[in-house]
């Protein structure tokens, strides 16, 4: 007969049974994951030992966590590349993603001396602020904000009604073709609406890009602040 303690332990068969879930494609990156309870139920065991399995597959990053809000399945990073020509639909279907845009907010505003720096113009001067989602096959990547001068683009903030293309929106006034004349990169951690809005926790780490895009003449068109989750984008910059 078979010695008892030769049985493999319930925690380890319960992550072993998950881990063959998300190999066959039954929740996909992003997907919440059942409950703790729920879990429980499926597999006889109490919740401590449902935690337990749990904890070997976010050892192993197939499953993150969420304070308030369960476990999820964790993403595949998206290759994202920082170049001279950065177009958000491009450089999703390059990789492979599905890319989509939400509109959260578009403000009308007088420009923050430091966006005045950038976009080259005074303080003061009215801007609309595009606020928005990135997402990738569904799953939140990133959030924005693109200050565009309205003295040089009048007609942008009813363009970006029309459309969450940026490019698009360019195009429909007069902005044919721009290029990204500087980026730089900062660590920061999520404030709680980014979180919110990321599904992530307050706190997370997440990578800022701050850039400016110019037109055919060298004009500031757009300057921008994306926010991206850390652990679903790598950067990576080309020349």
């Amino acid at each position: 007969m078979r010695d008892r303690t030769d049985k493999t332990p319930i925690w380890k068969a319960i992550a072993t049974a998950l881990r063959s879930d998300l190999a066959e494609g039954r929740y996909r990156p992003g997907d919440k994951l059942p409950t703790e309870a729920a879990l429980a139920d499926r597999f006889g065991v109490n919740r401590h030992t449902v935690r337990h399995g749990l904890s070997v597959l976010i050892d192993e990053g197939l499953v993150r966590t969420r304070r308030g809000a369960g476990a999820f399945v964790a993403a595949t990073p998206t290759d994202y590349p920082i170049g001279t020509r950065v177009r958000f639909h491009e450089n999703l279907i390059a990789a492979g993603r599905r890319p989509e845009k939400r509109v959260l907010a578009l403000d009308r505003r007088a420009a923050t001396p430091g966006e005045a720096q950038a976009l080259r113009i005074h303080a003061g001067e009215p801007v609309c602020a595009y606020h928005g989602l990135s997402l990738a096959d569904g799953q939140p990547i990133a959030v924005f904000e693109s200050v565009f001068p309205l003295g040089r683009l009048p007609g942008i903030a009813a363009a970006l009604t029309q459309t969450s293309s940026v490019t698009q929106a360019l195009q429909a006034v007069g902005i044919d073709d721009f290029t990204r004349a500087s980026t730089r990169l900062t660590a920061v951690l999520a404030n709680a609406t980014q979180a919110l809005h990321l599904n992530v926790t307050e706190g997370d780490p997440l990578l800022r890009t701050t850039s400016v895009n110019v037109d055919a003449e060298g004009q500031p068109v757009e300057y921008g602040r994306t926010w991206f989750a850390g652990d679903r984008v790598t950067l990576t910059l080309d020349p």
